[in-house]
């Protein structure tokens, strides 16, 4: 069984499967699991498809960090709300999928799955750091089109893209990144910096979209190139260069905000699947009414085992 690791954008799955799975189904106490019970069946179906034999559940301890809002003050700004109170920005999680957190942890736990997070990043960042890091064959699990800047097919990194839902997976490739956008995988960041990202408050450049975004980069290679023709007057329009000095001030932090970080000092965790402990699997169950998909998790697990 050759060894390859899972990484799993944590928030962007449960994001979905709260969205996804009707909420009819209570734990115990009353809550909603309908977050949690669809993180399961996807985590059971993204194991037995791609057959993982290392497994981390990537946690986003800081989603909306200071020192990226710091650079674009817009950053993630349409999911905050303010808490008048404190003063302090919150994001706009709904509450029933809040209080369900703790039910995701406990079920990741019972799964043997280990959870890692770093403080003042998001799960991106842990994301891109193990996956440049390892030295195993990655797939990332994610509906963030940011993360394909972390395409590497020399170093046989793929990015398993939930964005069209779970029943219409696609698997990232160098040449599917380059087939869907025209640039290669490790453009895109340049690439997402022209286009911007309203998903992530982040504007771009005014009149610059994909087309003309992916033409400038196949010319010139990189940003840097871009603004040093735009520059020099030298195999640039003049509209397009008159564009990127109206939005130099974005230009110049927004590579620092789109670009993951991937040199966190994160744990050496134990990720590689194990049978789960059918008796903690029993306990985590009762506690929180996660039934069949639960038993499916632990049933696609241990079969990787």
């Amino acid at each position: 069984m050759a060894d390859r690791l899972m990484l799993l954008d944590t928030a962007s799955l449960y994001f979905r499967a709260f969205y996804g799975v009707p909420d009819t189904v209570k734990a115990p106490d009353g809550r909603p699991v309908n977050a949690a019970r669809g993180l399961l069946d996807m985590i059971a179906k993204l194991v037995t498809t791609y057959e993982p034999t290392h497994l981390i559940a990537c946690w986003d301890d800081d989603w909306r960090p200071q020192w990226r809002v710091d650079l674009i003050p817009t950053y993630k700004t349409h999911r905050v709300a303010e808490v008048v109170e404190s003063g302090t920005d919150v994001e706009e999680v709904p509450d029933p999928l809040t209080i369900q957190l703790p039910a995701i942890r406990d079920e990741l736990d019972a799964l043997g799955i280990p959870i890692v997070g770093h403080a003042h990043h998001e799960a991106d960042d842990v994301i891109a750091s193990y996956a440049t890091q390892s030295t195993r064959p990655v797939d990332v699990v994610t509906g963030d089109r940011d993360l394909f800047q972390l395409v590497d097919d020399d170093e046989d990194v793929r990015v398993i893209y939930t964005g069209r839902g779970m029943s219409k997976l696609e698997v990232l490739d160098g040449a599917a990144v380059a087939a869907k956008y025209g640039v290669l995988a490790e453009q895109y960041a340049d690439f997402a910096v022209l286009r911007g990202d309203a998903s992530d408050g982040l504007p771009g450049v005014a009149g610059i979209g994909e087309k003309t975004a992916a033409t400038l980069l196949a010319t010139h290679g990189d940003l840097a190139g871009i603004l040093a023709a735009a520059a020099s007057g030298e195999g640039v329009t003049a509209g397009i260069r008159a564009k990127l000095l109206a939005a130099a001030d974005y230009v110049a932090v927004a590579p620092r905000v789109v670009e993951v970080v991937r040199t966190l000092d994160l744990p050496d965790v134990d990720a590689r699947l194990r049978t789960p402990d059918a008796a903690e699997a029993a306990r985590v169950d009762a506690a929180w009414n996660l039934g069949t998909p639960l038993a499916r998790a632990v049933s696609a697990v241990a079969a990787r085992a």
